[in-house]
């Protein structure tokens, strides 16, 4: 596993959505989402996304929480007895987003949050970046429905999302050095171009255990659907713009 820490590409202006995207998610960890016993495992079910639910288009029932099966053509009245009747499947998608599982959850995706979103959201602007963070994060859900439609297991993390980021971060800048946690032999610390950082992240996720609980599939359809949205916003806003190197503090004398 490789992990970024930062990259050498400067932005031309403050990152206020991916800032207000990661500041979200802090609060709703810290601040809204409960931790631990029956709450937070009745806070998870009525808000995040679960895949059994997507594929009939209502909430679980009481017999598909219990038995993990997901059935729709169950007819017995209790069967049909749904834990939160009122939530709206669809819109879990997009909450879900914002939910996670643990501190080191939440960190590890804000930190890749932030090295990538930045520069994405400065290329493609404030207004296409949140639409574009969306997407990606509703593509990611989509891959992950698509391998395990019956699943009854909650899916919650931004990761899906920011792994379309970091897609189009790859699109857009293959060649922008990353300074890099590499574990040989301890830890070395070395530059590395996005293009290998990014390449190595996705490879392992094919390697990912599933008995680990992570939904893999997510983060390869988000990052595939990051690269193909990036391919066309490139065609559309043309490639980044160089940055100009920064102005000496002072005139040279000769």
């Amino acid at each position: 596993m490789v992990i970024p820490i930062r990259d050498d590409n400067p932005t031309q202006r403050t990152a206020y959505v991916t800032l207000a995207l990661i500041a979200i998610n802090v609060v709703v960890y810290f601040f809204v989402q409960p931790h631990g016993g029956v709450e937070e495992v009745e806070f998870t079910l009525e808000r995040a996304a679960i895949p059994c639910e997507l594929d009939q288009g209502e909430p679980l029932s009481v017999e598909e929480y219990t038995t993990q099966d997901c059935d729709p053509d169950q007819s017995e009245f209790e069967a049909n007895q749904e834990f939160f009747p009122h939530k709206n499947v669809w819109l879990a998608v997009i909450t879900s987003m914002f939910l996670h599982g643990s501190i080191l959850h939440l960190a590890g995706n804000m930190l890749f949050l932030w090295i990538f979103g930045n520069n994405v959201e400065d290329h493609i602007g404030l207004i296409l970046y949140p639409i574009f963070y969306l997407l990606v994060g509703v593509a990611a859900m989509a891959a992950h429905f698509l391998v395990e439609p019956g699943s009854t297991i909650p899916v919650i993390g931004a990761s899906g999302a920011i792994a379309g980021v970091m897609g189009a971060y790859l699109v857009f800048w293959p060649r922008a050095r990353v300074l890099t946690v590499v574990p040989i032999f301890l830890f070395l610390l070395v530059y590395l171009p996005a293009g290998v950082v990014l390449g190595i992240w996705f490879g392992l996720q094919f390697l990912t255990n599933p008995n680990e609980g992570v939904a893999w599939m997510a983060h390869v359809g988000g990052f595939v659907a990051g690269v193909l949205l990036g391919f066309g916003l490139k065609a559309v806003l043309g490639p980044p713009h160089a940055h100009p190197p920064p102005e000496p503090e002072y005139e040279p004398r000769f």
